[in-house]
């Protein structure tokens, strides 16, 4: 696809108001005649009209970020999917326009993650990028992973390259324990403004939630959040 077929997938944040925030943007979206094509823990995804591309939507992805830089930085390889459009939405959430990809067999899928653990030649230059954006997430990102093999990362592009995706993510089952037992330290690491949704996303493999539980979490943030204000005040 040339960088003139891409336009009106970098268009899609043109849809969106400033403050957008998840539920914005899928509104927008579904407007704009994008349907629904999948869902997992971290975010939804749309697909566009056209079949081409899809978007995804998280209502809080720290590692977001990270993820769009390493398909950016590693565009030359062509082993990453091509990125049309990144913007960090209201509240911690994120939004990719990606293009459209399919999933491959696992075995082929995880005899490409073999490649990138061991530096193959084939994917040397990719790997030294997937190295470096995730140097730069260990040192930013509070909570942040190993590096993720799930065989589901693993898909082809439609003119056949073999990618790899969503590499990059925040420790979740790590991250929401410690929400839920010591919000504080959450609240010390994390800014309310990147993590007003996070009892939002959809938890759509591990999930689901436990009764109660989205609202307990926020309750323990909040008082977490009132007591940060009021030694800064008080």
């Amino acid at each position: 696809m040339t960088s003139e077929e891409a336009v009106p997938y970098r268009e899609v944040i043109g849809l969106l108001g400033q403050q957008a925030d998840h539920r914005d943007a899928e509104q927008a979206l579904r407007a704009a005649g994008w349907t629904p094509c999948g869902v997992g823990d971290w975010a939804i995804a749309l697909r566009s009209p056209d079949g081409a591309a899809a978007v995804r939507i998280s209502p809080f992805d720290p590692a977001g970020p990270y993820s769009a830089a390493l398909y950016r930085e590693a565009a030359h390889t062509g082993q990453v999917p091509r990125l049309y459009a990144h913007r960090r939405l209201t509240g911690g959430g994120d939004l990719q326009v990606l293009e459209w990809l399919r999933p491959v067999p696992e075995d082929e899928a995880v005899a490409f993650h073999r490649k990138i653990a061991t530096r193959a030649a084939e994917v040397a230059e990719l790997v030294d990028v997937v190295r470096r954006v995730h140097e730069r997430a260990r040192r930013e990102l509070p909570w942040c992973g190993p590096l993720d093999n799930n065989p589901d990362n693993v898909m082809r592009a439609r003119d056949g390259r073999l990618v790899v995706a969503d590499l990059y993510y925040a420790d979740g089952p790590t991250l929401y324990a410690t929400a839920a037992t010591d919000p504080g330290l959450v609240v010390a690491l994390i800014p309310e403004a990147e993590r007003r949704f996070m009892t939002e996303i959809p938890l759509a493999a591990s999930g689901p939630w436990e009764p109660g539980a989205q609202e307990a979490m926020r309750a323990g943030l909040a008082a977490a959040d009132a007591q940060v204000a009021s030694r800064l005040h008080g």
